[in-house]
């Protein structure tokens, strides 16, 4: 079940690993804000964060963009499923995922089993807004970037409502604003 921020939560569906060591995950199209916020809230909770994308590259020693020219992106999901099984693995962390995460029906219940899912619902031309003057982005290198970014979005979207115990809706609030939103949030789980 998944509920848009002013609604209120549904526990009787969720599978809760404590109040004190359940996870929050972090989930979107890139380019939403998941990092950013993350970083801020984890902060603001005293949680450890974490970056599944940081995590690949720190594992492998190389960018995403290099392992998905010359490994694949089915390759790189492999990687991305075992970073995932092994950072929610651990109790009390802020995990934000990479865009693609949900792509795998195992990550989806793996993620949705082991924490609180927020997706952070952004539109396509809010991400472009977000991300077009960022170098190291391998959609940008696309043709048509805000194009690539829709058919993401018409792509995912579906999967990231199917895993989010929550959607928190992202225009153009502040990091800190989203962070807080997502505090108030997860106090309800």
């Amino acid at each position: 079940m998944t509920r848009a921020i002013s609604e209120p939560p549904d526990c009787n569906n969720l599978q809760l690993l404590g109040t004190n060591t359940q996870n929050i995950i972090l989930i979107g199209l890139m380019g939403c804000g998941k990092s950013t916020v993350g970083k801020v809230l984890a902060k603001k909770i005293d949680r450890p964060f974490f970056d599944s994308d940081i995590e690949i590259v720190r594992v492998t020693g190389v960018e995403i963009s290099t392992i998905f020219e010359i490994e694949g992106e089915n390759a790189f999901r492999d990687r991305e499923s075992s970073v995932l099984q092994e950072l929610l693995h651990s109790e009390s962390i802020l995990l934000a995922t990479g865009g693609g995460a949900v792509i795998r029906p195992a990550n989806r219940n793996l993620m949705r089993q082991r924490g609180v899912v927020i997706y952070m619902h952004a539109s396509p031309t809010t991400v472009y807004q977000r991300i077009r003057t960022h170098r190291g982005r391998p959609i940008l290198a696309s043709g048509n970037p805000l194009q690539r970014l829709e058919s993401l979005y018409v792509e995912r979207d579906a999967w990231y409502r199917e895993t989010a115990h929550a959607i928190v809706h992202i225009t153009n609030e502040t990091p800190t604003v989203v962070a807080s939103k997502i505090e108030d949030l997860v106090k309800d789980f």
